[in-house]
């Protein structure tokens, strides 16, 4: 019958508060056999000391931004955060550094500078650092002058707030902890105590990386450390570490998107404040439930109220409100008995009672919330997919002489452009565009683009849709033409074509499972050793069964010549020469793939079988076996730098032995040169070392070495693109536009060297030697058509793709690639980098198909 004034923001429970949010911190590095070896300090502080100690659990995507995003907002992340990752815009949604601020609280900030973007002109005082230079340690270590800092700024009674440290070895920040719990603990004011709080924004896997939701990646510690709390266990289980908790700690309001929770949590405070706390925590619960279902119900955040005259509540729609009205109402009655100043136990447990209620009807509204908060742009996603499948529609009218020996290729889109139907179907889209953008409630995207383009986009869709209509007309005007040369032809199917539609069609039907997808390159790897075995039985064909019909046949054929011979005798006939010659083109052919030249052709898809098994111990990859050591991480650690070296500067040479065949002078010496300068800049960056080198060398982020890479890159791709143009306007010479197409995948091939790391050099070597080997010995001597080598470099390319250690989790990203050269983030030269490094391996199989086309013209 009474209502709680839960407007009015508690007081606080703590004086100080020092948050330590470590990128990438495992819930093992500190509680479990790690701890002990990387931070012992805190370990025997969460066995002894006086700390509360949890394991929270981060939702995916585990990326940093995001996750910064939910712990100071308490809103749910989204995967579009991932791709505004490496530079992160403003945060315009309220949250705990904005009410900090607001709340006369001064923030200080050392560590990772995606918080400086992210809270701009909210810190007095700050010190970022980029923590995508994952090799500049130089600049990294400078994150540690927080602890001299931090002591100042502690005694001038500020709110020191110390977001992420530098995720490197966990060892350098034990010493930086136990001076911060020094601080914490012993220089502490009388009337209100301190309080350290430890975190990681995610976990990572075994293997070092992050972004999925594997068990390694969402699960972190979250330690409270402060000298009111007793000593305490581990408490295990699930808990939301969220930006309502911290506004709890400091005493002032919370962000509004606040959808997470924290269940037991609320033992830390209890410790400190008694029923008093009791009281308050009660009243905090009561205004989270309140916004919780006013967002469910109404999907707005504007209001604090709650409308209770909804029908949907009164009809008891959902059960999260249920839960709300009983704990209200149990909430009502403890206050009845707290202001009667009943100390009994029956008050303790009410308390508790009307806490576990307050919590069910938390999460359940919580829940409700989370599937509320995904809501998509239909409009613009219906746009989007009507787009996609119309082109994929034209392409499949307009390919089946694609899929011909003489791979032609034709779309019929100029006719469309210029009849009725086109403008007919623009009027219309148009029309329904303007309806739905004026009628839609929510602005969606693409209403939200100018009229300019929204109009190229309605065009577009109208020519796509005529030029479907005439390619369908076309296809059926050609079925009803009577054929010219009428001759009854039995195409029978090979093995390689039966493999190439059973492959194809067994991976799309892969993709409806998840766990497929997650192990995609399995699929890959089947796929390519099946090819390389039907590729044996085809050589095996060629070379024996085919050669004896051959020679029976050029014995048949000799003993009618002979035949013949013994008649013009008797006639007097002359036999011209031209018998003689083709029976030496017969006896020709039946001696195909003689000598050495016939063993290797024969050994080839052996040695490739060889080279993808060793490719595979190179890099684990998926989900199940990712954690498994691999040769990877045997040739990346410390002591194996020599080998590493070694492996790197072999690698090397034979990239460039494998790609100056068919450059011009000017390139192979770019081609050197450009070589030499991608040892020299992983040297620079502590990867590799010289024969020279005994000591340690001083690592810098090489970027002088990079760049001088980068102009030997541009000056091979700047020839290949004029001996292109040339080909194409001054003459059309098939040979200059082969050699220009094969010097621009030169300069391809030495980016990717590049940007590698040097244990993956090996993956761009044997790429180089299967595509060599399989031109020469297999592609080129069974004549195989467009179709057939079109495919299996789209399988290589894809096996590739896994070759590199790559995955279809955004955890195996390599970021890094994306700041070879730069000083500071650059957004388009970081974008291309990351996005070339990462399909490289597809990418240069889909320019080798084009060489290789190129220079068979003469088919």
């Amino acid at each position: 019958g009474m209502v709680s004034n839960w407007t009015k923001i508690p007081a606080p429970l703590f004086s100080k508060v020092v948050i330590v949010l470590i990128d990438a911190l495992r819930d093992d590095f500190v509680f479990g056999s790690k701890g002990k070896q990387f931070m012992p300090y805190t370990t025997q502080v969460v066995e002894k000391g006086t700390s509360y100690s949890f394991i929270a659990e981060a939702k995916p995507p585990t990326v940093t931004m995001p996750r910064i995003k939910a712990l100071m907002t308490g809103s749910i992340p989204g995967f579009i955060d991932v791709v505004v990752n490496l530079n992160s815009p403003a945060l315009l949604d309220d949250n705990l550094i904005w009410q900090a601020k607001a709340a006369g609280k001064r923030i200080i900030f050392y560590g990772d500078d995606t918080w400086v973007k992210l809270f701009p002109k909210h810190f007095v005082e700050y010190d970022g650092t980029t923590s995508f230079f994952v090799s500049d340690f130089t600049e990294q270590v400078r994150s540690f002058c927080v602890c001299t800092v931090g002591k100042i700024e502690l005694k001038k009674q500020v709110w020191v707030f110390c977001p992420p440290l530098i995720p490197i070895t966990k060892r350098r920040l034990f010493p930086v902890l136990q001076y911060l719990m020094y601080l914490i603990i012993c220089e502490e004011e009388a009337s209100l105590p301190n309080l350290l709080v430890v975190c990681g924004d995610h976990g990572m896997s075994e293997t070092g990386s992050h972004g999925g939701s594997s068990e390694g990646e969402v699960h972190t510690p979250l330690l409270f450390i402060s000298s009111a709390f007793e000593k305490r266990s581990v408490h295990t289980g699930q808990y939301y570490l969220t930006s309502s908790l911290m506004t709890w700690a400091v005493g002032q309001s919370a962000p509004s998107a606040r959808g997470g929770r924290s269940t037991k949590l609320i033992e830390v405070f209890d410790a400190v404040g008694g029923s008093a706390a009791i009281q308050r925590y009660l009243d905090r619960l009561e205004k989270w439930a309140n916004r919780n279902l006013l967002r469910f119900s109404k999907g707005k955040c504007q209001t604090l109220h709650l409308e209770r005259n909804n029908p949907v509540h009164r009809n008891g729609f959902d059960p999260g409100y249920e839960h709300f009205k009983i704990a209200e109402k149990s909430h009502g009655n403890w206050i009845k008995l707290y202001l009667e100043g009943n100390n009994s136990e029956i008050l303790l447990n009410l308390g508790k009672k009307v806490l576990k209620q307050y919590l069910e009807a938390l999460k359940t509204l919580s829940s409700s919330l989370s599937k509320q908060v995904a809501q998509y742009d239909m409009y613009s996603m219906m746009v989007g997919t009507v787009i996609i499948m119309e082109v994929l529609l034209l392409l499949l009218l307009s390919v089946p002489k694609a899929l011909s020996k003489r791979a032609e290729f034709e779309v019929p889109l100029s006719p469309p452009l210029f009849s009725l139907l086109f403008y007919l179907m623009c009027l219309m889209l148009c029309a329904v565009h303007v309806i739905v953008c004026t009628s839609a409630e929510s602005l969606c995207y693409f209403c939200s683009m100018s009229w300019l383009t929204a109009v190229g986009v309605m065009m577009l869709i109208s020519a796509l849709m005529c030029g479907i209509l005439s390619a369908i007309a076309k296809n059926f005007e050609n079925s009803r033409l009577p054929l010219k040369n009428p001759v009854v032809s039995s195409s029978s199917w090979s093995e390689i074509d039966v493999l190439i539609l059973a492959g194809t069609i067994g991976h799309v039907l892969s993709l409806g499972a998840s766990s497929f997808i997650e192990e995609e390159h399995q699929t890959w790897y089947f796929l390519i050793n099946t090819l390389c075995l039907v590729l044996c039985q085809e050589l095996c064909r060629n070379n024996f069964l085919l050669k004896e019909c051959d020679l029976q046949h050029s014995t048949n054929v000799k003993q009618n010549f002979d035949s013949l011979e013994e008649t013009s005798e008797c006639k007097n006939i002359d036999i011209p020469a031209a018998g003689s010659s083709k029976l030496d083109k017969a006896t020709s052919s039946s001696e195909f793939m003689e000598g050495s030249y016939k063993w290797i052709s024969l050994a080839t898809p052996w040695v490739i079988l060889i080279c993808c098994r060793l490719l595979r111990s190179l890099n684990q990859t998926g989900v199940q076996w990712a954690h498994r050591p691999d040769f990877g991480h045997w040739l990346t650690s410390s002591e194996h730098k020599p080998e590493l070296s070694f492996l790197a500067a072999v690698s090397l040479l034979m990239i460039f032995f494998l790609v100056q065949r068919r450059c011009s002078l000017v390139s192979k010496i770019a081609m050197a040169l450009g070589l030499l300068g991608v040892y020299s800049y992983r040297a620079a960056v502590g990867n590799v070392i010289f024969p020279w080198q005994h000591g340690g060398k001083d690592i810098s982020k090489g970027i002088t070495e990079a760049r001088f890479v980068y102009v030997f890159i541009l000056g091979i791709v700047f020839t290949g693109t004029k001996d292109l143009l040339k080909s194409q306007v001054i003459s059309a010479d098939s040979s200059m536009k082969s050699t220009g197409l094969w010097e621009v995948y030169s300069g391809l091939v030495l980016l990717a060297a590049l940007l590698f790391r040097p244990h993956n050099l090996p993956v761009l070597v044997f790429c180089l030697l299967i595509q060599t080997m399989m031109t020469k010995y297999i592609w080129r001597p069974l004549k195989f058509d467009a179709a057939q080598i079109t495919i299996m470099h789209y399988w290589f390319g894809q096996a590739f793709f896994y070759f590199q250690g790559n995955s279809n989790g955004i955890a195996t990203v390599d970021v890094s690639a994306g700041f070879v050269g730069l000083e500071s983030y650059v957004e388009i030269p970081a974008i291309f980098l990351t996005a070339f490094a990462t399909y490289a391996g597809p990418f240069l199989w889909a320019i080798h198909l084009l060489c290789y086309l190129s220079s068979e013209v003469s088919r």
